[in-house]
């Protein structure tokens, strides 16, 4: 095997990875999920499924090749998981059982739209003591207004409640 189909290959295998449910125990699952993705006819997607998978700039399995990635037709942009994606994942995942891994990657899919930046601000934010309980809902109010990220922002609400019944607000 020629070094480029080699590292083509390791390229699909992580970008296949990345949109698989670890560790799934598909071949128990169910018949079918509550929504229409069936985990043992549609699992994993990557294999069963690839039409269904595409990143956020709209590329599609298939489009990520060695030569892609080389010529610059492939950017970081187009290995990134989209919302849609995680939201067909989470289906599977629920379908299998497996409701608490689906929550986290509906969780996920909403953090797609909010900036990286903005994410590792969040991230500090919600330490212990960085925060008033005001600071923390008005996170949670651009998470839910600007972003769409409901589940997300009714996190930051909660986590404001706990810290302030244990004391791990900053002192305003």
């Amino acid at each position: 095997m020629s070094q480029e189909k080699m590292v083509e290959d390791i390229v699909r295998q992580v970008m296949q990875s990345m949109i698989q449910t670890p560790g799934s125990a598909a071949a128990s699952a169910p018949a079918v999920s509550g929504k229409g993705l069936d985990p043992l006819r549609d699992y994993p997607m990557a294999e069963k499924r690839p039409e269904l998978l595409k990143s956020p700039s709209g590329k599609t399995l298939s489009d990520i090749t060695l030569d892609n990635v080389v010529s610059g037709a492939i950017k970081s942009e187009d290995v990134r998981i989209s919302p849609e994606t995680l939201r067909m994942q989470a289906e599977i995942a629920d379908g299998i059982g497996r409701n608490q891994f689906a929550d986290n990657l509906r969780r996920a899919a909403e953090l797609t739209a909010i900036p990286d930046a903005r994410i590792l601000e969040i991230y500090n934010a919600l330490r212990p003591y960085r925060s008033t309980k005001a600071e923390l809902f008005a996170i949670a109010d651009e998470m839910e207004n600007k972003y769409n990220a409901k589940i997300n922002a009714a996190f930051v609400r909660e986590a404001a409640d706990v810290y302030q019944r244990r004391n791990r607000l900053r002192a305003e």
